[in-house]
């Protein structure tokens, strides 16, 4: 037998690079998580900063008169953690559908929310309304946020779309960048004459869902779900960007048009969840990349199993933020830093980092 014989190749494969996505099939996954949000769901209305008990709050959950009859239990339970919870939710989903979008679009695995210059848009316009236009209340720093938000990425948008090389990864992200970098100056500039605008403005970019209403949230609700189902619509292009541009190209596909499309529909989606919390760091860069390892380069699968598994670490974190130093709060975007972080070192660290994106 010759050495030609003997000595088998290697198989290369089907192609697939990056995380090695789990044995188990992603609905298993997805019900999981969804099982799981409905559990820290539960919990978030059980549990507060509040001196009422979760037995208390089960019991008013349950309906019973004795409890149900409590006017600040139910303030506790309806006016306060329950528009957290519902908060939680939408601003999770938001950004972790948003980071598995923009990580797909320009394959790159630690491609974040903030790239294309949102969080930054979004801070100046608050400050504007704060200094100039007398916006006080969490409704009105909500729309600023919205607004500006939206804005910017409009601003970015254009800026990608022109040129021979537009809608490139590396035009959005330049953009982005570039535009982020001025806003955040102009921030720091208006910020340095007006004091009570500071102290306001240091309260909402610190990452928060503390305060707030059901009836902020209402308008919100119809321009997430826009967002949401905009993505499940990206998730078959996505899939043919995948096999790079020539590939896409070949189904028919443009994909610089795809990919304003997703920039588009992550601007949606993370000016709403700033407009809500305020910019929160890492949870859109962690969720997708989870996703990716549990279900491989199934996109659309994807999508929904990053929206969940956001929902859930952003309920669980502002869980949390409520007990960890009880009676006083902790902000959801401080405990996300603390877990973020060293999972952000680890997964730069990874020795399969480098085609981590390409297979989404």
């Amino acid at each position: 037998m010759s050495i030609a014989q003997g000595v088998r190749p290697k198989r290369s494969g089907s192609g697939h690079h990056g995380p090695r996505p789990s044995p188990v099939r992603p609905a298993f996954w997805a019900l999981a998580a969804l099982a799981l949000l409905l559990v820290l769901v539960l919990s978030s209305l059980l549990i507060g900063t509040g001196s009422s008990s979760p037995r208390d709050a089960w019991n008013y959950l349950a309906g019973d008169p004795a409890t149900r009859a409590d006017a600040r239990l139910r303030l506790a339970v309806v006016g306060v953690r329950l528009p957290r919870t519902l908060a939680a939710v939408l601003v999770g989903a938001c950004l972790g559908t948003a980071g598995c979008l923009l990580q797909a679009a320009t394959r790159n695995p630690l491609a974040e929310t903030g790239l294309l210059g949102v969080n930054s848009g979004a801070a100046f316009a608050v400050v504007l309304g704060l200094t100039f236009f007398g916006a006080s209340s969490s409704a009105a720093l909500l729309v600023w946020a919205l607004v500006g938000g939206m804005a910017a990425s409009a601003v970015v948008l254009l800026l990608a779309a022109s040129g021979r090389t537009a809608g490139s990864p590396l035009r959005l992200v330049l953009a982005g960048s570039a535009l982020g970098a001025t806003f955040h100056g102009l921030t720091s500039y208006v910020l340095l004459g007006t004091q009570s605008t500071f102290d306001t403005y240091r309260y909402w970019t610190i990452g928060s869902l503390a305060g707030v209403r059901t009836s902020e949230l209402a308008p919100l609700l119809p321009l997430a779900t826009v967002g949401l189902l905009a993505a499940l619509c990206c998730a078959r292009p996505l899939a043919a960007l995948g096999l790079g541009d020539d590939g896409a190209r070949s189904l028919g596909h443009h994909p610089g048009r795809i990919r304003l499309a997703v920039a588009g529909t992550v601007s949606l989606l993370v000016g709403c969840a700033v407009a809500v919390a305020g910019p929160i760091a890492f949870l859109g860069l962690l969720a997708p990349y989870a996703a990716r390892v549990l279900t491989g380069a199934r996109m659309a699968a994807q999508l929904v199993l990053s929206a969940l598994i956001a929902a859930d670490v952003m309920i669980l974190a502002d869980v949390l933020a409520r007990i960890v130093i009880r009676p006083w709060e902790t902000p959801v975007s401080v405990l996300l830093a603390f877990v973020g972080g060293p999972l952000l070192v680890w997964i730069a660290r990874s020795s399969r980092l480098s085609t981590a994106g390409a297979s989404a």
